[in-house]
């Protein structure tokens, strides 16, 4: 069984829930995180969600995302997700948005609710999709991604909306964007 970390207001760790129970019409705040991978030359890789996943199936989302597991840090998280989701290890990451958050509802009443911070990595090679969670995979030169994005005219998950819309007022180079502070994430997605 797969566990999510229920979070209070602050970003403390509250409870535990089963990670298959806990996407409904009432969702409980929770941890999560989200990572962009970008090639040196500034293509983001994107990729599609498999199509039988209960939140968003068959959507173009950011790299990946996932959930923290109890005791486990954003980080390492990231690190582990990338490694069981795209096949890929020892990639370089930073902290860039400690403290996004958000709120989506699907068209069926399932509702998303996340603390969820964003990270940035570099990546010179294709990945090798774990077909259980990735349905495909693109790679798109940020400065057509974004501006799409923002313009409404590029399909893509509702939480990579509102984190382009973040990460883009921090400058339209994703390696000029600052590291995020450890401090600044919710206290449940630091080392324990």
């Amino acid at each position: 069984m797969e566990e999510v970390v229920l979070l209070d207001e602050s970003g403390t760790r509250i409870g535990v829930a089963d990670k298959s129970q806990v996407h409904h019409a009432d969702t409980p705040l929770h941890l999560a995180f989200s990572s962009y991978l970008f090639s040196p030359a500034g293509r983001l890789l994107l990729t599609r969600r498999a199509l039988h996943k209960k939140t968003w199936p068959g959507v173009w989302t950011n790299t990946c995302c996932g959930h923290p597991a109890p005791g486990e840090d954003a980080e390492s998280a990231v690190v582990r997700r990338l490694a069981d989701e795209l096949g890929l290890a020892d990639v370089p990451l930073d902290l860039v948005l400690p403290r996004f958050r958000y709120r989506a509802v699907m068209d069926n009443g399932v509702v998303e609710n996340e603390m969820c911070p964003v990270f940035r990595g570099v990546l010179d090679h294709d990945p090798t999709p774990n077909p259980d969670e990735v349905d495909d995979f693109e790679w798109v030169p940020w400065a057509e991604f974004a501006p799409a994005v923002l313009a409404g005219v590029r399909p893509i998950s509702p939480w990579c909306v509102q984190q382009v819309e973040e990460l883009a007022a921090l400058g339209d180079d994703p390696w000029a964007w600052p590291v995020g502070s450890v401090a600044d994430l919710p206290p449940a997605a630091r080392a324990q």
